[in-house]
């Protein structure tokens, strides 16, 4: 997923480091976006692993996502609340600190093992990510030129497009490859001693991801990170309460878009391994399916690079509804094929994916003038729609798995949809 900006660039020289503390600084703060966008996608290899460990139901399966995204509906305010008290890099600490915990805690689900443990401990992680995006992209946005904001802005969430792509790699070797679960092919029978040995597979790989977190708080902690600067701060009450949100259709429904695209995007990355794996499908083990969601994430991140250059010279709306398009078709021929067709558009998917969250974020806050901070958070806490994503999870277990892709390709209908005439803004408010 795309990490959305929430503040404005600053003005020249409102908080800026030097030369030389400004491209240290950018590095750092790149490995934070790398690995939230890591350990979210790791949930794509962890959900079949969980799966034949519990002997979960698809819903019960979708629902350990559900868990994850409700944390950002949950957490955002609380974030904002504890950043204004203890400042930014404080609380990037504070994340990484929770998300750390989280990381031991799956490690204590695992050796008893426990699935309300675990979605507790999920839970856990994906609040600490969620204060990471409400501190970490203001300092993106003022640690350097503010002509060149969107350029870091951009390089960031390619770092964020990376952790993505190699999670799957990852969490194929690991987890799946180090389980009998994960090295048996589907419709295989676990006896009670085999898949107490899978969940205990899922140790040295949190433990990894708590150290490296633990690392990244320290070095942080200790780093002088430049002080924020005036460009964040709120526009005064006067001079919003003068206008309103839902007045602005762009914004009105595309917080609907962001919410509905997180529910396509998520169903897909949850249930492409146990989709790619079926005998009908891949006929392969779900480590070796493992290895194929790279493809799909790496199809994302040369995504967005290729829609970012299409968007110098082409209006993004245009260039959003032509990729709601392609995803759409892609997504039918899944749902009505089989064999390699129905894997190989289910991994295109991920390319029409690409450019939809930032898109949808750029065109829903324009011309907001005053209240765009306000759209943004309200954005952002949009992104809760993921949790829906067990919904999918119960349409697979009453209609079957290929047939739940309907769902995301009304998904698709819906961006489609905003990109012609929801995203149209009205009573824009000028800068």
């Amino acid at each position: 997923m795309a990490v959305v900006p929430t503040s404005k660039a600053a003005p020249a020289g409102a908080g800026q480091a030097s030369p030389t503390n400004y491209g240290r600084a950018l590095a750092l703060l790149a490995t934070l976006f790398f690995m939230w966008g890591f350990i979210t996608v790791i949930n794509g290899t962890l959900l079949p692993h969980l799966r034949s460990v519990f002997e979960l139901s698809y819903f019960q399966a979708a629902l350990i996502e559900s868990v994850w995204f409700i944390a950002y509906f949950f957490a955002s305010i609380p974030s904002a609340k504890l950043i204004e008290r203890i400042g930014y890099q404080k609380s990037l600490v504070v994340g990484l600190l929770i998300m750390a915990a989280g990381a031991l805690g799956m490690t204590l689900a695992a050796s008893l093992p426990s699935y309300g443990v675990t979605l507790f401990m999920l839970f856990v992680i994906a609040s600490g990510i969620t204060l990471l995006q409400v501190a970490a992209n203001p300092y993106v946005a003022v640690i350097g030129p503010s002509e060149t904001a969107s350029s870091r802005l951009n390089l960031v969430q390619a770092m964020n497009s990376a952790g993505t792509m190699l999670a799957p790699l990852f969490g194929a070797y690991l987890i799946l490859g180090r389980s009998k679960g994960g090295t048996a092919h589907a419709g295989a029978t676990l006896t009670q001693a085999e898949r107490l040995a899978d969940a205990h597979a899922v140790i040295l790989p949190y433990v990894l991801v708590a150290v490296v977190l633990l690392v990244l708080a320290i070095v942080i902690a200790r780093f002088p990170l430049p002080a924020m600067g005036s460009a964040t701060s709120r526009v005064a009450k006067e001079d919003r309460k003068h206008h309103s949100l839902w007045n602005h259709r762009n914004l009105v429904f595309g917080i609907g878009a962001i919410f509905i695209y997180l529910i396509a995007e998520i169903g897909v990355g949850n249930l492409f391994v146990n989709f790619v794996s079926r005998p009908e499908i891949g006929n392969m083990t779900t480590e070796q399916a493992g290895r194929y969601l790279t493809l799909l994430w790496g199809g994302m991140m040369v995504g967005r690079f290729v829609g970012s250059a299409i968007m110098q010279k082409v209006d993004a709306g245009i260039v959003l509804a032509a990729f709601s398009i392609g995803a759409f078709v892609v997504m039918m021929v899944t749902v009505f094929t089989q064999g390699e067709v129905a894997m190989w558009s289910l991994i295109l998917v991920g390319l029409f994916h690409s450019i939809m969250f930032p898109t949808i974020f750029t065109l829903g806050i324009k011309g907001l003038g005053p209240l765009t901070e306000e759209g943004s958070g309200l954005l952002i806490m949009a992104i809760a729609g993921g949790a829906l994503v067990a919904v999918q999870g119960w349409l697979a277990d009453t209609y079957g798995l290929q047939h739940s892709f309907l769902l995301t390709a009304v998904c698709e209908l819906y961006i489609l949809f905003y990109a012609v005439w929801g995203s149209k803004p009205t009573n824009a408010i000028e800068d």
